[in-house]
């Protein structure tokens, strides 16, 4: 039987929907067009109104497309989980909808499929299942959770409900899926979970926190010394509260961990981050900030920036601005408030105007692009490891890599070495990407 899948929102969802690709191609479901799949499935995200729109929009394409033919639509995902009883009312065509905590019944569903039934999906007890691997056949690269949900409770932001509270997974079942990967080929791994500072295990050899996991893994790899294994691991996402002295300790020791920390702080104004719910303020932000550069040489950041929050001024404006200038991140997800349904922002008064919202976002804007540029022109003339990615668009001759601090390389090479790490002068840049020459020592 075929299938045809479409994912939306975070890195989370694509190692889920990859670990769902993983079960099908085990029961011998090959990947389809859309107009040939027996199943069509929609994994969606819910965190932003612009993702969730999408997901809607293509829900509607495929419900009508149920009237011309036969096949069965699932969606799954953040959506699912918050508006999972109303969704078949709103769109009768769809046939599954499977919530976060009812992923484990993803194969019951699939042997109703290839039986030619119906399966009648009831609710279950709210139980996050990890997978055993989230590896798409063929990368090199990968994504790893290692924990699932989040207790923060920012208050503009929907995934405590949608996710659950933290689940950290088994250690032991981490480095299975690590020591798969490296005989798969993959040479760059990326740790998940909604906020990996606060992993923590408990288990028969006591309590291990993310700092405790991280030097396990680096032990671990070290133990294997596969030819070509693994060569980076870097991690997402960090929240500012719970970035801890030894979790510094660790990738200041540890080469296999790239310099490059996804740390947010969403305002730098401490009347808004209180009213965020986020628990830090600005100034222990910036003393975190020069603790990592004192102890990590090379260190770069980048962050998450939210503007326009309910009774944001423009001195509140001016902090975030400050902040940027002071910490100078490489780069920066930026955008501006939109209220999400079920969260305590929703409420909060002080709306702030679509036209002013959209004018402090773009002074973040320009000046992020301004920070970006200076850095980017100091970095000119050195020499850096990348690890070559894919073929660049412009060129058949060229191909893409990233160095370990997050920035992108095109250079000439051939595209039997995507896969591979490099050694590159870092010659000239163009918009947000280097052009480099290789090096050869």
């Amino acid at each position: 039987m075929n299938y045809y899948l479409e994912t939306y929102g975070c890195q989370m969802n694509k190692a889920e929907s990859a670990a769902l690709e993983a079960m099908l191609r085990e029961r011998s479901w090959m990947q389809a067009p859309r107009d040939l799949a027996d199943l069509v499935l929609i994994n969606t995200c819910t965190v932003r109104a612009t993702a969730e729109n999408r997901a809607w929009g293509r829900i509607a394409q495929f419900a009508s497309e149920k009237r011309k033919r036969k096949f069965a639509l699932m969606v799954v995902g953040c959506m699912a989980e918050q508006y999972r009883d109303a969704m078949k009312k709103r769109v009768p065509e769809i046939d599954y909808v499977l919530g976060t905590f009812q992923k484990q019944s993803f194969g019951l569903i699939l042997d109703q499929l290839e039986a030619g039934t119906k399966f009648d999906l009831r609710d279950e007890s709210p139980a996050y299942i990890f997978s055993k691997t989230h590896h798409e056949p063929g990368a090199f690269r990968a994504f790893v959770p290692i924990m699932h949900g989040c207790n923060n409770f920012c208050s503009y932001c929907i995934v405590p409900y949608v996710r659950g509270r933290e689940i950290s997974r088994s250690p032991a079942d981490i480095l299975a899926e690590l020591d798969s990967l490296e005989d798969a080929g993959v040479r760059e791994v990326t740790l998940l979970g909604q906020n990996v500072n606060s992993y923590a295990w408990e288990g028969p050899e006591g309590r291990m926190d993310f700092p405790a996991l991280l030097k396990r893994i680096a032990a671990h790899l070290r133990e294997r010394k596969t030819e070509r294994g693994i060569g980076w691991v870097r991690f997402l996402t960090s929240h500012p509260k719970d970035l801890s002295d030894g979790l510094i300790r660790v990738i200041a020791e540890e080469p296999i961990y790239c310099r490059h920390i996804h740390l947010c702080i969403q305002s730098g104004s401490n009347r808004v981050l209180a009213l965020m719910n986020r628990k830090y303020t600005k100034e222990y932000f910036l003393g975190l900030v020069d603790t990592m550069k004192a102890a990590i040489p090379g260190l770069s950041l980048s962050t998450d920036i939210l503007v326009g929050f309910p009774g944001e001024t423009e001195e509140d404006l001016e902090e975030t601005l400050d902040v940027m200038r002071k910490v100078r991140f490489s780069y920066s997800f930026m955008y501006h408030f939109n209220p999400r349904e079920g969260t305590p922002a929703l409420g909060l008064p002080g709306r702030i105007p679509e036209k002013v919202k959209k004018a402090r976002l773009a002074r973040v804007i320009a000046l992020q692009k301004e920070i970006t540029e200076e850095l980017m022109s100091s970095r000119l003339g050195l020499v850096d490891e990348i690890l070559i990615e894919d073929r660049s668009r412009r060129s058949s001759k060229e191909m893409l890599g990233r160095t370990a601090r997050d920035e992108m390389v095109v250079l000439a090479a051939d595209s039997s070495r995507i896969g591979q790490f490099a050694r590159v002068n870092l010659a000239e840049k163009s918009g947000n990407t280097f052009r480099a020459e290789e090096v050869h020592e």
